[in-house]
């Protein structure tokens, strides 16, 4: 198994020793390294560990003439050890196969997971979601969906891999009340709160844009 790709120069960063303490499926390093300081000095040595999970890539999928999203429920074990709800609300997301065009993951992952594909796709942003200590950067979208029939709860069904044991369970939510929760914290899950908060702030424009209003 190959081992992590080195971490790329950078102008005032001196990579002192660079050891791979795991490769799994997903390499951990044990980085020492010196970096210029806001002052101009050079720092002490320091010790990092970076888990190198990599490209992802997660879609907000969005009905404007219904004005609805289409979100996910689904069991996570470390949420379970931070302390939080296990069952956490999620948009659509997965990791990038190698040198994989985030687009095209999201197409992927939307279709495994929400049996969907985007009549359009925008851009929301690129984020580092745990800079501390992870390289994984998730580019999020918006995708233009036909909401599909749901319960009266708002369950649409449930998904996944069998061959990876995923139970995802789909649920359509008002984007109004959903961007509420977002607002209130009621998402334990970042990426899910990041896509409901641009939504809000871009909802009546999207809508116009995408010709629902």
């Amino acid at each position: 198994m190959t081992g992590p790709s080195p971490v790329p120069p950078h102008p005032g960063v001196t990579i002192e020793s660079d050891e791979t303490v795991w490769n799994g499926r997903f390499a951990l390093q044990r980085i020492k390294f010196r970096q210029r300081r806001f002052d101009g000095d050079i720092s002490g040595l320091r010790t990092w560990e970076l888990w190198r999970r990599g490209r992802a890539a997660a879609l907000l999928p969005y009905d404007p003439v219904t004005d609805t999203v289409v979100l996910i429920e689904q069991f996570r074990l470390p949420a379970l050890a931070a302390g939080v709800d296990p069952v956490m609300v999620e948009v659509p997301a997965g990791l990038c196969d190698a040198d994989e065009d985030p687009a095209t993951t999201l197409l992927r992952e939307a279709e495994e997971e929400v049996g969907l594909l985007p009549r359009r796709l925008l851009p929301i942003g690129d984020y580092l979601l745990s800079p501390g200590g992870c390289d994984e950067r998730v580019a999020l979208y918006v995708g233009e969906v036909t909401a599909p029939p749901a319960d009266a709860a708002g369950i649409v069904g449930t998904a996944g891999l069998a061959a990876e044991h995923e139970d995802i369970r789909i649920r359509l939510w008002p984007a109004e009340r959903a961007i509420e929760d977002a607002l209130t914290g009621a998402f334990g899950n970042v990426v899910t709160t990041v896509a409901l908060l641009w939504l809000a702030a871009r909802r009546d424009w999207l809508r116009r844009e995408w010709g629902a209003a």
